[in-house]
């Protein structure tokens, strides 16, 4: 009997410095392990939009082909500039252009401060150092292609694969790292990138009114939960 006492009482301390240790270690440790709820997110047009994400139930799409969305780097804005060319142009600083070309259009050379990583990057246009730095879809077009994208027409999935505010120029290898992932699957390396990197995904699956999966709505409630309003 009196080995049960013991073991309730050692049972019971256990518990109460768990609940100490969760909510004094660490404001908002005690959401990070039970998960954020949307009222948690700053109110903010991205809560808004967050909040009109459908989650989907799971289902099988078709086949995903690469080419189901049209050519690479279209140029989709007919400024004369392909989208590759028009990305490099916004993101990078120093940026030189190469001659013989429509004015301001094929970038030769420029300096990424990349989102992902945190580190400078010289990129310099070439068959060998062009790969530094690539164009990521911040909303994988895999991803895109699951969530809705499947049941589009040609020409709207082209329009999506050459939307500048799904495209951002960033190191390659973090490009590679990320693959088809969502937000529940990877995050840039950055921590300081974590809040605008999911506001993004969430403002561009609401313009397109794609769908997310429970899991992925989540990280992104988890991420968010912890930003400053992000209009």
């Amino acid at each position: 009997m009196r080995k049960r006492t013991a073991d309730i009482v050692i049972s019971m301390v256990i518990i109460a410095v768990g609940l100490w240790m969760v909510t004094a270690l660490a404001p908002g440790a005690f959401r990070l392990l039970v998960g954020s709820h949307l009222e948690d997110v700053p109110a903010s047009s991205v809560r808004d939009d967050l909040a009109l994400l459908v989650v989907r139930a799971e289902h099988r799409a078709p086949h995903y082909e690469r080419s189901r969305f049209g050519k690479a780097w279209a140029d989709e804005d007919r400024n004369g500039c392909d989208t590759r060319n028009d990305v490099l142009g916004r993101d990078l600083r120093r940026v030189t252009y190469r001659s013989g070309f429509p004015p301001d259009c094929v970038v030769a050379s420029g300096v990424l401060n990349d989102p992902y990583t945190g580190l400078t990057i010289d990129f310099v246009r070439g068959p060998r150092t062009s790969e530094a730095v690539q164009i990521d879809h911040v909303v994988a077009l895999f991803d895109a292609w699951k969530s809705g994208a499947y049941a589009w027409d040609d020409a709207k999935r082209q329009q999506f694969a050459n939307d500048p505010a799904n495209l951002l120029a960033v190191d390659g290898q973090a490009n590679h790292d990320k693959g088809h992932g969502r937000a529940d699957e990877w995050l840039p390396k950055n921590p300081d990138y974590h809040c605008a990197y999911v506001a993004r995904q969430v403002r561009v699956k609401a313009a397109w009114s794609l769908t997310v999966t429970e899991t992925e709505r989540q990280a992104m409630i988890d991420v968010l939960a912890d930003c400053p309003a992000m209009e």
